[in-house]
């Protein structure tokens, strides 16, 4: 069993005096000016409820310390996982992205229970969305996987605009300046079926993502398993890496990562080929330390639970796997880790992990270990 060297865990955000205290599927970035930025989903009652918004917390001290939650995305339903990035000058981008009301009716559906309070109240908001949408003015404009673009560092934010594609930790920065979003391809519509799953796109002059290219399907056996959640990362020789979750459910369950590779780009990508064992966990997200080492963080739901990390010390070659950063998680209701690197080489790791009767954001403070 491989530990690494870390801190205990501390809290990032939380909302411990309301029922409106799950929160998950955060990302954490350095801002121009030094700043620590975590978003994530939070101010909500469970794991899919109508009440989720994109929240942001700034640390001006490394980690030691976080501001109140500001809400940066808020749509009339449930707004889910977040994605932080810097880039150009002095510029924030945060994504999400939000279900359709149908999906989210039957969701309530199926756990309303006795009837509570708490599930009526999510009932009462989600077919007002779903049967009087006009009463919320643009509303169909903002269903599916939305964005915010900040020129002032993150202090206020421009409109909320529509993404083709999703992924929980969001966009990426190119060496040459590019943003680079690899997601799954998402309209909002659960009907449409798209091959491949996952697409790329570039940020263009007006703001807004192009597609480019896509990514070819990940195979596993005979049975069809789900391509979906990846994260990127440009290494110095210019390849773009991409971690994909992949899933399958039923008699022989899947929950891993593949990785696939663009040598030109992001134009073209390799078949993707798989990294952990079927149940060796996922999704994940990949960061470069300033020694050359790629990070990978990702969630592990099997006994016993908790957030794992794996190593490349040769561009995404080959991964040292299955490094142990937590395993006191309670329940398999954790994950989506996401990496920083400190200013004195340390790692920050946020993730989230629902201890029962509340979800925090949660942190770790680690270094590399020895090769």
């Amino acid at each position: 069993m491989k530990k690494l060297n870390a801190t205990a865990k501390t809290i990032v955000c939380e909302n411990k005096y309301s029922p409106f205290r799950y929160f998950g599927w955060p990302t954490v970035a350095r801002l121009q000016n030094g700043d620590l930025a975590m978003t994530c989903s939070g101010l909500r009652l469970k794991h899919v409820c109508p009440f989720g918004k994109v929240i942001m917390c700034v640390s001006k001290d490394e980690g030691k310390t976080w501001s109140t939650p500001s809400i940066i995305i808020d749509t009339p339903l449930d707004d889910r996982d977040s994605g932080v990035l810097a880039f150009g000058e002095n510029r924030v981008l945060v994504t999400s992205f939000n279900n359709m009301p149908a999906f989210q009716k039957q969701n309530n559906a199926q756990t309303s229970g006795e009837h509570s309070p708490r599930n009526l109240a999510e009932k009462q908001l989600i077919d007002a969305c779903a049967d009087h949408a006009e009463a919320f003015g643009q509303y169909e404009n903002l269903l599916g996987s939305t964005y915010r673009i900040s020129s002032d560092g993150g202090v206020t934010f421009g409109e909320i605009k529509l993404s083709p594609v999703t992924a929980p930790h969001g966009p990426i920065l190119l060496h040459d300046g590019t943003v680079l979003y690899v997601g799954s391809r998402f309209d909002g519509d659960y009907d449409r079926v798209w091959k491949p799953h996952l697409a790329v796109c570039k940020l263009n002059d007006k703001d807004e993502f192009d597609i480019i290219s896509a990514i070819p399907d990940c195979i596993c056996g005979d049975e069809p398993v789900l391509s979906c959640e990846p994260h990127a990362i440009e290494t110095k020789d210019g390849t773009i890496l991409v971690h994909i979750r992949v899933q399958r459910g039923g008699d022989n369950p899947i929950f891993t990562v593949f990785q696939t590779e663009s040598h030109d780009g992001g134009l073209t990508f390799t078949t993707p080929h798989r990294l952990l064992s079927d149940k060796g966990g996922s999704p994940a997200h990949l960061m470069c330390h300033s020694s050359g080492v790629l990070i990978s963080t990702y969630g592990y739901r099997e006994a016993p639970y908790g957030e794992r990390v794996m190593f490349s010390y040769d561009g995404g070659k080959t991964w040292d796997t299955e490094w142990i950063l937590d395993d006191t998680a309670p329940s398999p209701d954790l994950g989506y880790p996401a990496t920083v690197e400190l200013s004195d080489g340390r790692l920050l790791t946020v993730f989230y992990e629902n201890t029962g009767d509340a979800s925090p954001i949660f942190q770790q403070i680690w270094e590399l270990p020895n090769k």
